[in-house]
């Protein structure tokens, strides 16, 4: 990822590349559109791009711990005097009946 060069972002906002487009694109249209610019949208905008919601990455490291636990019960499942092709069949037969049960709760 390329340095940050709060010089040349939004308000010296340590913005990417990406982000830094998309908000000076905003401000294009909307004085293309004769709008006021600086609005709470844009504000919000902001906010999203510096400060990410936390409760989407809690969610995202759950079912991730869902889904490792999930790989290990169906590995489990899966004799070693099998042969691999067969292993593997077994294994994601197992993961899919893993996955249709659900989360634990």
């Amino acid at each position: 990822m390329p340095d940050i060069d709060p010089e040349s972002t939004f308000r010296g906002l340590p913005l990417t590349a990406e982000q830094d487009a998309e908000v000076r694109h905003y401000i294009k249209k909307k004085v293309q559109h004769g709008q006021p610019w600086d609005t709470p949208e844009l504000a919000a905008m902001l906010e999203d791009m510096l400060e990410p919601p936390g409760d989407v990455e809690e969610g995202l490291d759950a079912t991730a711990s869902e889904m490792k636990a999930a790989a290990e019960r169906a590995a489990a499942s899966v004799d070693e005097d099998m042969e691999p092709i067969e292993a593997s069949e077994e294994r994601n037969a197992a993961m899919e009946s893993e996955v249709m049960k659900g989360p634990k709760v």
